[in-house]
């Protein structure tokens, strides 16, 4: 059945930025306060800049040309970002390096709808992820997508100290563009995302177990 023009508001991509900017601070007592976490970044290394999250880009040419998502219809032939090495070491740069790799899986489930790789490497008491896993079904059930809505990280950093439940954290600074829900027939959920003017102060907890890492939390500060 063909739906209205402008059908009733979806999470789509707000979902992500809005639960974001609307959580609360971690509750673990080993947090970093925004201080100290602009002190661990303020003369961030090479691996503390936006590189990891770039390294995770796959550099192999796909078989088909990738196309972002339009008004007309989705994103096709979008590649799976790939973790980098230096994200499997339970290490600060490590740490940094999966911290990136991670928001670029949730890049490419808003591209996709898959959340598959993000739920490989979360946990469930991550609320943030049941979250964005909802999102992500909600905005491509039957033939819809989400346009837009790519989340950008400008800075990063860590004090790689464990917290009482055995976690690591990292502090990041991110941005949302602009998206949108979309469906057939120019079909439009809400007035959409207007995007992050601003960087967004976020936490994530993570715990390394055998050989890699898993996200347990992240948050807004």
């Amino acid at each position: 059945m063909i739906r209205s023009a402008i059908a009733p508001l979806r999470l789509g991509t707000l979902g992500l930025a809005a639960i974001l900017l609307l959580g609360g601070c971690s509750g673990s007592s080993g947090e970093p306060n925004a201080e100290a976490a602009e002190n661990s970044s303020s003369s961030p290394s090479s691996s503390e800049s936006t590189s990891p999250m770039e390294s995770a880009t796959p550099s192999a040419t796909p078989a088909a040309s990738y196309k972002p998502a339009t008004a007309e219809g989705p994103a096709e032939n979008v590649p799976l970002p790939v973790m980098p090495e230096l994200a499997k070491r339970e290490s600060k740069e490590g740490l940094i390096a999966f911290g990136h790799y991670w928001f670029s899986l949730l890049n490419y489930g808003y591209e996709t709808g898959d959340a598959s790789p993000v739920k490989g490497l979360s946990t469930s008491e991550c609320q943030l992820c049941e979250l964005y896993y909802v999102d992500l079904e909600e905005g491509y059930e039957n033939d819809d997508w989400i346009q837009g809505g790519k989340i950008s990280i400008s800075s990063s950093g860590s004090q790689f100290e464990k917290t009482p439940e055995g976690r690591y954290q990292l502090l990041l600074s991110i941005r949302q563009e602009a998206g949108v829900n979309r469906g057939p027939n120019g079909v439009i959920y809400g007035a959409g995302s207007a995007g992050d003017e601003q960087a967004t102060a976020q936490i994530m907890e993570a715990t390394y177990i055998s050989d890699h890492w898993v996200v347990n939390l992240v948050e807004n500060m």
